[in-house]
């Protein structure tokens, strides 16, 4: 593979505590993601499903997980069904998983081939008191395709119409929350790969030059350090396409004078980094951009000292919003009768500031976590404020990611990535 992998141990301690919290006589089931087809005979890559892999490592398709605690029999407990290979599928598509490579990625001792799933989820399922379906719970899902998890849910359901179930994800949510220094350790991997993609990228940006050159330089940077590629869609956003808040289309040559707005993010075994930096096409902020950038940077180096344990993220967004309702103020961007007038449903800062300043990351660059809990000790989050000024051509954001601790201020993991504007001006200069 790729990438080095984590421990054994991380997989089964995160298998344990699952099992922890389920209900006496729960089986949970998990699967890998389908292969999803494009056309004719054409498919995307494979990508794991992020539940399955956090509890027992395993990046390779068809895999399912069962976990039932109470199983009369030990062997039982953890079970690990993987495909089996075949000489036509070596030819064709490399050797899969072994049982031994199995088990020695997962920690799990009873490794199945895929074939003899059914019979034995059939036996384990009539001594079984619930099942636990992972159905996909995140506060911004929309999923509408149908899954291999959701095919397999209704089939469980047609054959064992009587059996309750349970919500997997309700405890995954909580569990995945808090990360593991294994984890943690993965996404500073990742961050250190993004951070070479940055520096890689400034002194090749000037006048010219198009987005989705500088895509392709953070892709051949990526990849050189083992990355599994980007962790989301890249925004490369330069002009008035800074003010579009998911850019994708990367596709504008950018012209002297207008701002550069990154959103990139490098993925490794599975985990994400999320950054954002704005940097002036030319080398050189204009007087106002750099304004206006120095407020951004002070909103975020205010808004990360707030992540601390305890506070609710809903009481930490409306704090930013009055340290960005501040800045935009000196900005001359709102006055004190608009802000006095403002409705409180729809604060005047979100004219031009008008998404969340942080969201949670890990095995998913939007990642679990409860929102509506006080924040714990060790959860990833980015900070990432921004101001969009559409009248005036551009749009500025910064976005770090950090690790909240349990006691003091978080640990910025990205504080190697330059976002100071001198800094960043200097190192444009080295071309």
């Amino acid at each position: 593979m790729r990438y080095r992998p984590l421990s054994s141990r991380l997989y089964s301690k995160n298998r344990e505590l699952f099992m922890q919290a389920m209900r006496s006589g729960g089986l949970a089931i998990f699967n890998s993601n389908d292969i999803y087809p494009i056309s004719a005979d054409s498919t995307l890559p494979f990508a794991q499903h992020r539940d399955i892999f956090y509890l027992c490592g395993i990046n390779q398709e068809e895999s399912i997980l069962l976990l039932f605690p109470n199983s009369p029999k030990p062997e039982h407990r953890e079970i690990l069904f993987i495909k089996k290979t075949n000489e036509l599928i070596a030819v064709w598509e490399g050797q899969k998983l072994t049982k031994n490579q199995a088990s020695a990625l997962s920690g799990i001792q009873t490794i199945l081939w895929l074939d003899e799933f059914e019979a034995l989820f059939e036996a384990l399922a009539k001594v079984a008191k619930v099942f636990y379906f992972n159905t996909n719970e995140h506060f911004r899902a929309k999923v509408e395709t149908q899954t291999r998890e959701d095919r397999f849910i209704r089939w469980a359901k047609a054959k064992f119409p009587s059996h309750p179930n349970e919500k997997s994800n309700f405890i995954l949510q909580k569990l995945r929350s808090v990360k593991d220094d294994e984890e943690i350790h993965q996404i500073k991997n990742a961050i250190n790969i993004t951070e070479k993609g940055f520096r890689r990228i400034l002194p090749f940006v000037k006048p010219g030059i198009w987005e989705f050159e500088i895509e392709a330089e953070l892709a051949h940077e990526f990849l050189k350090n083992r990355s599994d590629g980007f962790a989301y869609n890249p925004i490369i956003a330069s002009g008035k396409n800074c003010n579009v808040l998911h850019y994708v289309d990367n596709n504008k040559q950018c012209q002297s004078g207008d701002l550069i707005l990154i959103d990139v993010g490098a993925a490794y075994g599975n985990y994400a980094s999320d950054m954002t930096r704005t940097i002036p096409v030319s080398g050189k902020f204009t007087p106002r951009q750099r304004e206006v950038y120095e407020a951004v940077l002070r909103v975020e180096k205010n808004a990360m000292q707030l992540l601390v344990p305890g506070i609710l993220l809903k009481e930490y967004h409306q704090e930013v919003g009055q340290i960005m309702t501040n800045e935009l103020i000196g900005l001359g961007l709102l006055n004190q009768t608009m802000v006095k007038n403002q409705d409180p449903e729809k604060p005047a800062y979100k004219k031009y500031f008008m998404h969340g300043t942080s969201h949670h990351l890990g095995l998913d660059t939007h990642d679990y976590g409860l929102v509506d809990q006080p924040l714990h000790a060790n959860m990833v989050l980015t900070v990432e404020p921004g101001i969009y000024i559409p009248e005036e051509g551009f749009g500025i954001r910064i976005e770090d990611d950090v690790v909240t601790q349990e006691h003091g201020l978080p640990i910025n993991l990205t504080e190697n990535i330059p976002k100071e504007p001198d800094e960043i001006e200097q190192l444009m200069k080295q071309a």
